[in-house]
């Protein structure tokens, strides 16, 4: 069957209940919706009713786009994107879409007519918690932008039922919940079952001759499931144009057993529905056991052999040869959580399509492309043989195929340097024999790209330095991006208003070119106090949500010192909490002290397993509980930890910042983008030259830039010379002070030796440099406290900070994917 857009779609009218966009149109949509689709009478609707209604009414309104992307992606001539993500973090769904579409003002018309308030239908809905943080959240820019940029893609992940955990703050303590997103339902998504593919598992493979007589391998499982695919269309800003979420869900390929059933085993009829769908149950399972390792490694190969059987059902349907695979896709491996999709595809085309393996592994080259996103060795992935061959095991074969042709080239080129060859091959042949997964994404992957332009250099000289000696053209960098549409025009409409009243609305499209026109407005004293009044507004918006989440109540008058992020402890959110605790000791030593009030916001999820995280958040919590009840502190310091942070709390976090905590180990953060999220939204940074830091600190200059710490040279030169983390805690009468205040049992006196693990750890090991980097922190606070008692120069900068961070806009990022990576064209 060849794929073919139809030319009849029905045209859209201003008035039309399915397509219009008039207050009249939306309102009587919504109505519609009540009745078809929620069968409830108005009367009786409760508030999900009538957000599924209005979710469906902005859905129908995505259709008419839809074919236009239908038709981009039948053109044989347009080549698509394949975006594999283990993790796509979209945030909710309905806001962002009146955005894009245009229609919020118009929709907020619609609703209120029918006596309702928008805001508590968008409050509604359950965010998807389908990713752990940066990498999900990146990709979710990374599919607006191709939306917007016209750009047919296809972004392929897993239906998690179960997305990351939702959590608790229980006596200053992180408690994991269920996050049970689709307990009410998900209105934004369609079921595609026709579309379902198998995925095999486990079992043997045998050797035999086809008809032609050729010596082949077959592949016999002793489990197979489905995939199902359920799609989700992501809107192009003002545009007739979408992407295509499309996520897969694990299911039984026979969910019901009649046999078992009819002698009265009811368990086993109903046992290969529950076991097949368990692959797509949870985000990230707890990997220390093996049967976690045994899931996540499924999941992995799950989701990649869907996408890539789905991939070669379009291009097969486009009406062209497999040969020519390569031109149809470009293949973006976000990670290495999708890097077996190169033995995959290599298993399709020459097992299931017959093909030449050097053929095949030509495709295979120009197909994948690969993102590294860390330099850390414990996050890049590896897989034990033995494990691995038992749940797949024709891919450890060909992997073994890949591994002894690739190291052949490797001695054609180093002759003679057997330890080039064993540092460079796909096996870990050292301990425990192993795949080491980003050696096989490097292998196949015709660029492999870092995140930031300093993550990118210290790719091609650390953890992939051999590949870049022999494959130097490969190397590229794309630094990260995130979208102006939700981190601004949605989180942030009082700034974006002001934008839009100062230089239009073009810079909601074109950031890059655009958002600089407002830096000569950081000299206008009226401007600058407009700027001023959105960012109080913001404040005291965020104000009101904290007390309602934790009970704390905070002035909005005072400087909002914000870092959430992941809870990591080479993010250093305890450097954080020792700078707090120096300013608390200050105060006790003087009541009178005459600082700058600030408010420590604190967000962030620990990893369930990470004991070190977790009791970083309980030491967040311990030192806020005292510090907020002190009499001689009130007023001038308060701590807060915001609890649950995921993408609809970041939308009001982010907006009201005014100090940004990039604080971590110099080398260690391969980009970031929160930092770019509180820049864009007029916070300064307060950071390390780590990761985008660097770029971010040349954009907007190093004057408005507040720089502390050790580089990246200075790190590894102490190492090299002995880092000895106890003698900064002798020499330093100010740091010796705080961390015997910690010691003693001050901030938990119910458990006086708490903290002792987290102590011990940075006096005499401290991995991550705090107590090297620890006066120079306290010495740019300390500016920065200055530099807050005068508004008319923080507000300055802050205005140029937003005017110079154009090049941070995922636009950005996707053209240069497009035009160095993908060798894609752009436009509707």
């Amino acid at each position: 069957m060849k794929l073919e857009a139809k030319e009849d779609f029905p045209p859209a009218t201003e008035n039309d209940a399915r397509s219009g966009n008039s207050v009249a149109a939306i309102r009587k949509s919504i109505l519609d919706h009540i009745h078809f689709s929620q069968a409830r009478l108005p009367v009786m609707a409760t508030c999900n009713d009538w957000y599924v209604a209005l979710a469906y009414t902005v859905r129908d309104r995505m259709f008419g786009h839809w074919m236009n992307v239908v038709q981009a992606i039948a053109d044989p001539q347009r080549k698509i994107v394949g975006y594999l993500s283990a993790e796509f973090l979209m945030g909710p769904h309905l806001g962002n879409a009146l955005i894009n579409l245009g229609i919020h003002d118009n929709t907020r018309a619609a609703v209120a007519q029918l006596g309702l308030n928008l805001d508590d239908l968008l409050a509604q809905e359950e965010e998807p918690g389908l990713g752990n943080g940066g990498l999900g959240r990146l990709a979710a820019c990374y599919m607006d932008s191709l939306a917007t940029l016209g750009v047919p893609a296809l972004g392929y992940g897993i239906r998690y039922e179960f997305g990351i955990f939702s959590q608790e703050i229980r006596d200053g303590r992180q408690v994991e919940k269920t996050d049970k997103w689709l307990r009410l339902g998900n209105p934004w998504e369609i079921h595609r079952p026709e579309l379902s593919c198998t995925v095999n598992f486990g079992g043997r493979t045998e050797w035999f001759h086809d008809e032609r007589g050729r010596l082949r391998i077959r592949w016999i499982p002793n489990r197979v499931i489905k995939g199902v695919p359920y799609d989700t269309p992501i809107p192009a800003f003002r545009k007739d144009f979408i992407g295509i979420l499309r996520l897969w869900k694990s299911e039984a390929v026979e969910s019901f057993d009649f046999q078992a059933f009819n002698v009265g085993d009811y368990y086993k009829a109903v046992d290969e529905k529950v076991v097949s769908e368990t692959v797509s149950k949870v985000l990230y399972p707890n990997d220390e056991p093996e049967i976690g390792k045994t899931l996540r490694l499924a999941q992995q190969y799950f989701f990649v052999s869907c996408a890539l059987q789905d991939m070669i059902r379009v291009h097969l349907i486009r009406g062209k040869a497999l040969d020519t695979f390569h031109e149809s896709f470009a293949v973006q491996l976000n990670d290495t959580h999708p890097a077996i999709a190169v033995a995959e595809l290599m298993r399709l085309l020459v097992d299931e399509h017959d093909m030449d393996w050097c053929e095949a592994w030509t495709i295979t080259r120009n197909v994948f492309s690969y993102t590294n996103h860390t330099l850390l060795s414990e996050a890049l992935e590896k897989w034990p043989l033995p494990f691995f061959g038992h749940l797949l095991p024709r891919h450890l074969e060909i992997i073994y195929e890949i591994n002894h042709r690739f190291l052949e080239e490797v001695r054609r080129h180093a002759p003679g340097d057997d330890g080039l060859a064993s540092r460079l091959s796909i096996i870990d042949e050292g301990g425990q024999k192993s795949i080491r997964m980003a050696h096989l994404a490097s292998v196949a992957g015709h660029r492999i790209n870092g995140v930031a332009e300093l993550h990118t250099k210290l790719l091609s000289r650390t953890v992939l330095r051999d590949f870049h000696a022999i494959y130097p053209d490969r190397f590229v960098n794309v630094t990260n991006g995130v979208t102006p549409r939700r981190w601004m025009v949605l989180s942030n409409p009082k700034l974006a208003g002001l934008l839009e009243s100062a230089i239009g609305d073009r810079w909601i499209c074109r950031f890059e070119e655009e958002i600089e026109k407002i830096a000569p407005l950081a000299d206008d004293p009226a401007f600058r106090n407009h700027w001023r009044e959105v960012k109080r507004g913001n404040k005291a918006d965020l104000a009101g949500l904290i007390h309602e989440r934790t009970g704390n109540t905070v002035d909005p008058d005072t400087l909002f010192d914000v870092q959430v992020k992941r809870i990591h402890e080479y993010k250093r959110q305890h450097l954080n909490v020792l700078h707090i605790v120096t300013l608390y000791n200050r105060i006790r030593r003087n009541p009178n002290l005459d600082i700058t009030p600030r408010t420590f916001i604190f967000g962030g999820k620990a990893a369930p397993g990470y004991a070190m995280a977790k009791l970083i958040i309980k030491l967040i919590n311990d030192v806020g509980e005292v510090v907020n009840r002190d009499p001689d502190v009130a007023g001038r310091l308060k701590v807060v930890f915001f609890p649950n942070f995921n993408v609809k709390n970041g939308q009001m976090i982010y907006p009201a910042a005014e100090l940004s905590e990039q604080i971590s180990t110099a080398g260690k953060e391969a980009s970031g983008t929160g930092n770019m999220k509180f820049s864009i939204n007029g916070a300064l940074t307060i950071g390390t030259l780590d990761g985008a830091n660097v770029e971010i600190q040349e954009a907007v200059g190093p004057e408005n830039f507040f720089l502390f710490g050790l580089t990246v040279d200075q790190v590894n030169d102490l190492w090299g010379r002995g880092y000895n983390p106890r003698r900064y805690y002798e020499e330093n009468a100010q740091l010796r002070e705080a961390v015997d205040l910690l010691y003693s049992g001050h901030f938990s006196p119910d458990h006086p030796a708490r903290f002792v693990p987290l102590l011990d750890t940075l006096l005499n090991h401290d991995p991550y440099m705090l107590l090297a980097d620890y006066q120079a922190y306290i010495d740019c606070q300390d500016q920065i406290a200055a530099a807050y008692r005068d508004q008319e120069h923080w507000t300055r900068i802050s205005i140029l900070n937003v005017a110079r961070m154009g090049r941070f806009s995922s636009d950005r990022s996707i053209r240069e994917y497009c035009k160095d990576i993908w060798r894609i064209r752009q436009g509707v």
